[in-house]
């Protein structure tokens, strides 16, 4: 059977740890109501995952995702048959659908693992989606599948992916026949994720590392920001058996400054923690990964030339000139791979699966060794501006600047989680008051200055175009933000008791109205919002959800003369 990514063996432990992070997640469902503690694991389970593999921090979305009959049934108190896939996810910035099946086990054993009818159970969804028959499919499953069906239409091209997911310690072998059936028929790409896996989205902030490496002299080149400056800086051609040395879990391999006998790499892992720093979050399969396996596998004497490379931070460098200058010793104290963290999973991968010690000992790699001390805020750049020249995703992009991290340690002190990264749950013994993504405080400050209908229609554009604006560091006021974070909290507390449909978008206009009307009754905020979906467009068949995303909806609100201050 296939183990983990990492290629070990999880532990009753993992198993313990990733059910805490599942009952911290089910907390944030905010239930009124008696559910027994499995349960709770399981339904919390569900988040965690789909924010780790999605990306997504936005807990509402997220419950929309997800189609599961005992999910549906105890969260929304709605009969729904889910037809064999839990939660569906549609990526509109990288064209992805993603379909999920989740098994949550109870008790942990180190002999059982997944098996194929995990596979088999979503042959209905895929059967009825290929067919386009929809019509004895209850409404939310309905819904999505009717959603797939549209942009499988369309004129861009999507992909489909499935992730099997369960707390077990073995996942399906990847050259399974039924999953390569399946692969065939439906167009779809096949990924098992584990308990190993599950551990490696969560690692925690490490314990300093360190490593040594020996290399020809004629393959380092030495850069100082100065020549007064007592800090260097290292750009090296490293073989990819010395890369996986020095990133292995193995303290005694990384501080050997070479070794004779590469078996001993066979069987190392990766040590998660050198990618705490690391921009990107979890990509599974992807074009890019699958050039560097080919690579690595056809041609590693051209790796070298193929890939960008990895970047690295230190704390300290210590470099010595050896065997009459022709050799180069180098230590490395308190690094991270800050740019190339799926360069170097790709590798492991490699090396688990194909292990070949004259393949990893020929194929060479950049590296980039940058000496930043005790300086969080150089290593924070670093990281930003290296990646910002990769294709990544704005948001993970910004979730590293030193704003972002400034505005995260504010708010925690308020006791509120600013979630910038997938997974993250914050200090695992505080009880936050709230919990909040990048994204909706950024959806809040926009519809605060005035854009209501921009934070939800462009959403995607707030970590792109409207980012300096939204977050300008000479005008955001931490205080404030702080005080529309409650209030929107506030907002969706009395929009729940109101007896209206609730959810986000329009609360995003609520702040917009309390701010144009200078008003602090939230119900009176509300009865407007409301009283203009009533009438704006009526008769044309528009569901509120449509009219809250139109510009026109906004200029509505204005020429009803509902706001008394102008911009």
């Amino acid at each position: 059977m296939l183990l983990g990514r990492g290629g070990k063996m999880a532990t009753i432990n993992d198993f313990k740890i990733v059910g805490q992070y599942s009952e911290k997640y089910y907390k944030l469902l905010k239930l009124d109501k008696d559910v027994k503690e499995i349960e709770k694991r399981r339904l919390g389970f569900y988040l965690f995952i789909l924010e780790c593999i999605t990306n997504n921090a936005n807990i509402e979305e997220l419950k929309n995702c997800i189609i599961d009959t005992e999910f549906c049934s105890i969260v929304e108190n709605k009969r729904n048959s889910d037809s064999g896939i839990d939660a569906v996810y549609i990526n509109e910035e990288r064209n992805i659908i993603q379909l999920f099946n989740f098994k949550y086990r109870e008790k942990f054993s180190d002999r059982k693992g997944q098996n194929e009818r995990t596979i088999l159970d979503s042959s209905k969804f895929l059967f009825q989606l290929d067919k386009r028959d929809f019509i004895s499919i209850d409404s939310k499953t309905k819904e999505k599948m009717e959603a797939i069906a549209e942009r499988f239409d369309s004129d861009k091209i999507w992909k489909t992916e499935l992730f099997l997911i369960s707390n077990d310690n073995y996942g399906l072998k990847p050259d399974n026949q039924t999953m390569e059936l399946y692969k065939d028929h439906y167009d779809i790409s096949i990924q098992s994720i584990v308990l190993d896996d599950i551990m490696s989205f969560i690692s925690g902030k490490p314990d300093d590392i360190s490593a040594q490496f020996l290399i020809d002299s004629d393959a380092v080149l030495t850069y100082e920001e100065n020549s007064l400056s007592s800090s260097k800086s290292y750009l090296v051609k490293l073989s990819v058996a010395n890369l996986i040395r020095m990133t292995c879990k193995s303290r005694e391999l990384r501080n050997k400054s070479e070794i004779y006998e590469l078996e001993e790499l066979k069987n190392v892992e990766l040590d998660l923690g050198l990618l705490y720093d690391n921009v990107r979050g979890y990509l599974g399969e992807t074009r890019f990964n699958k050039n560097i396996l080919k690579t690595l596998t056809e041609d590693p004497s051209k790796f070298f030339m193929y890939n960008n490379g990895i970047t690295m931070t230190a704390k300290n460098i210590i470099a010595k000139e050896k065997n009459g200058k022709t050799k180069f010793l180098c230590t490395i104290s308190g690094f991270q791979i800050v740019n190339g963290g799926q360069t170097i999973r790709t590798i492991y991968e490699f090396k688990n699966k194909y292990f070949d010690d004259e393949k990893i000992s020929k194929a060479e790699i950049l590296v980039r060794i940058f000496q930043t001390e005790e300086d969080q805020e150089l290593t924070n750049n670093i990281a930003e501006y290296t990646n910002s020249q990769n294709a990544i995703s704005s948001v993970d992009l910004k979730s590293i600047s030193n704003l972002q991290i400034q505005i995260e340690r504010f708010l925690d002190a308020e006791n509120i989680h600013y979630v910038r990264k997938a997974g993250d749950i914050g200090d695992f013994a505080k009880d936050y008051k709230y919990r909040i993504s990048m994204e909706k405080v950024a959806q809040i400050l926009y519809s605060h200055m005035g854009f209501p209908d921009r934070a939800t229609n462009q959403k995607s554009q707030l970590f792109g175009r409207y980012y300096d604006e939204i977050f300008c560091e000479e005008k955001l006021e931490l205080t404030v933000l702080v005080d529309l974070i409650k209030l929107y909290y506030k907002i969706e507390e009395e929009y729940e008791k109101s007896g209206y449909d609730s959810y986000s978008q329009k609360y995003f206009y609520v702040i917009f109205l309390a701010k144009k009307l200078h008003e602090s009754k939230i119900s009176n905020l509300i009865d407007k919002v409301e009283k203009a979906l009533k009438e704006y467009q009526n008769g044309e068949n528009l569901s509120d959800a449509r009219k809250l995303i139109q510009k026109g909806f906004k200029l509505f609100l204005e020429e009803q003369e509902l706001c008394n201050v102008l911009y």
